[in-house]
């Protein structure tokens, strides 16, 4: 949750394979992965018959798949639990004997790297064209392998070429009869990452204050986000009006038929679950098994979505510290946060690599915490220390939310993820209008609710117009798509799987509920919601609607 995430969508978010959806995309996309890659297909190899870019029905699939040419490249390695926990672990405020959770991707020849083609406009599909990267990891049983399953983690704005090899472990049963696949959306990462200022500019930009409490202040916010806006125009004008869900749902399609298959077997986080429903929409017969865990509300307009995250995240830090007294002595209160963040709001505290911790950055690095029960023990040092002067470890957390790496390099997670927001949300808010809303978004989070009420700012200024007031869903003659809601998921509230499964249709949506916390299910090691999934991968097996795991 930043003022350039949505559910945050926001979290992106982020998405958090174990350590919370958008928790993934956001960490994980700060690493980098050496992929060679390359095609043999022509540029404009596999045009859509799909014309019109914003047609609400069902679309036609590509007519020539291209050939993918497949080449070995090294995975990322090292701790990929993400910056924010490594870091931590290195201040000697790692919590759980001063460890963090590492990550280590396997850098065998086991993965494969391939660039697929796609028409940057697909109003005009023989034109100008755009490389898509892709990495995989074939089935471990050729003999009864299914097909490809490709994984969006989230975001909007996360590397899946960098997210996916980190933790591929977790679907190794998965792995039996699919070929694991990601890639990286247009916009993102390797597919032209949209890039908007310099790291030295995004370090003043996330440290300014970001809840105005005065008119003047208001005044600088909205200059702040419109310079942010001409940066995004200046540097990457071209690729912003086509980054859009509807655009990355067509480049789906287009690998569903360069991997070869009929059906498209897919397994989206977070934001994928928008990307996914969006999928099923426009291509309703070539949905064949297909899975949305942590689920944005398709029914949300940015400004109900912002609320009910803002309810989320409080509901989640209420939860936390509850939890907390069970592990450790040093539990802040949410009164004593709250009085932490407006301190921080007049005195930064130093953090780490001469930057001061700022009460905008406190906020994004407690939210980040929040994505999953793994990271609470560097909240409760990271308030406390914060408290104490030491900023270092909410500022890490900060960090890996605003995609800057320890080496003080942003990745395009967030510039993606607000250029595919904007491209696919028409909303665009004043500060006057906004100012009638924080009481509110006050009143459902005394610690977040300022936060997300003013990054309803986020489009404002931007130089492409959105694309709808809500994604459409429905998917009519779709098959079954398994819908996974968390009842204690702070960053895509519990009520979006709900409205999915309706949106999606009648014999559409399948409800699997886990009352759990954190962002997301399968990756929360709950052995239930595991052992549903993976029998409806595996064999077909399509639970009954509202199924309960806990």
């Amino acid at each position: 949750m930043s003022r350039h995430r949505r559910s945050v969508r926001t979290g992106r978010t982020g998405r958090t394979v174990k350590a919370g959806a958008l928790l993934s995309a956001a960490l994980l996309s700060l690493t980098t992965t050496a992929c060679e890659t390359r095609t043999d297909a022509e540029p404009n190899a596999a045009a859509t018959s799909a014309a019109n870019p914003n047609a609400s029905h069902a679309e036609t699939s590509s007519t020539t798949p291209q050939r993918l040419d497949w080449n070995p490249c090294t995975a990322p390695s090292g701790e990929e639990t993400g910056t924010a926990a490594s870091e931590a672990a290195d201040t000697g405020k790692g919590g759980k004997g001063g460890k963090a959770r590492a990550r280590t991707a396997t850098t065998s020849p086991e993965w494969e790297c391939a660039t697929l083609r796609a028409p940057l406009d697909y109003a005009h599909p023989d034109g100008e064209s755009i490389g898509l990267a892709l990495i995989r990891a074939k089935a471990t049983d050729q003999a009864h392998r299914i097909g490809s399953l490709v994984f969006n983690f989230g975001g909007p704005g996360g590397s899946g070429v960098t997210t996916l090899p980190a933790f591929a472990e977790d679907y190794r049963n998965l792995r039996t009869r699919y070929d694991l696949v990601s890639f990286d959306p247009r916009g993102v990462g390797r597919s032209g990452g949209v890039t908007c200022m310099n790291d030295k500019e995004l370090d003043a930009y996330y440290a300014e204050d970001s809840t105005p409490a005065d008119k003047a202040a208001e005044k600088t916010l909205v200059g702040r986000v419109e310079q942010y806006a001409k940066a995004c125009e200046e540097h990457s004008g071209k690729m912003l009006p086509h980054v859009g869900t509807a655009n990355a749902a067509r480049d789906m399609d287009r690998i569903r038929a360069a991997l070869g298959d009929p059906k498209l077997y897919y397994f989206g986080v977070s934001y994928g679950t928008e990307l996914g429903g969006v999928y099923a929409h426009l291509f309703p017969k070539n949905v064949g098994r297909a899975l949305l865990d942590a689920v944005v509300d398709p029914e949300s307009d940015p400004e109900e979505s912002a609320l009910a995250q803002a309810k989320g995240f409080q509901l989640a830090l209420d939860n936390y510290t509850a939890a907390c007294p069970r592990t450790s002595d040093n539990c802040p209160t949410v009164p004593q946060i709250a009085s932490l963040l407006e301190r921080l709001d007049k005195n930064p505290v130093p953090g780490t690599g001469g930057r001061r911790l700022t009460q905008s950055q406190a906020t994004s690095g407690i939210a980040q915490a929040l994505y999953s029960k793994e990271f609470w023990d560097y909240l409760t040092e990271g308030v406390e220390d914060a408290e104490n002067g030491d900023g270092k470890i909410l500022l890490t957390l900060a960090d890996a939310m605003n995609g800057r790496g320890p080496d003080g390099h942003y990745s395009s997670l967030q510039a993606s993820l607000n250029a595919i927001t904007c491209a696919d949300f028409s909303q665009r808010y004043t500060a006057e209008q906004i100012e009638g809303k924080v009481a509110a978004f006050r009143k459902a989070s005394p610690v977040f609710g300022d936060f997300m009420a003013w990054s309803l700012l986020q489009c404002t200024g931007w130089p492409v117009k959105g694309e709808w007031q809500t994604p459409d869903v429905s998917a009519k003659g779709s098959a079954p798509v398994l819908v996974v809601g968390n009842t204690g998921d702070p960053a895509t509230p519990y009520e979006g799987a709900h409205r999915m499964a309706r949106e999606l249709g009648p014999g559409v949506g399948v409800e699997l509920t886990y009352q759990g916390q954190g962002h997301g299910a399968y990756d929360s090691g709950n052995a239930c919601v595991k052992g549903v999934v993976d029998a409806y991968f595996l064999n077909g097996t399509v639970p009954e609607s509202h199924k309960v795991c806990s």
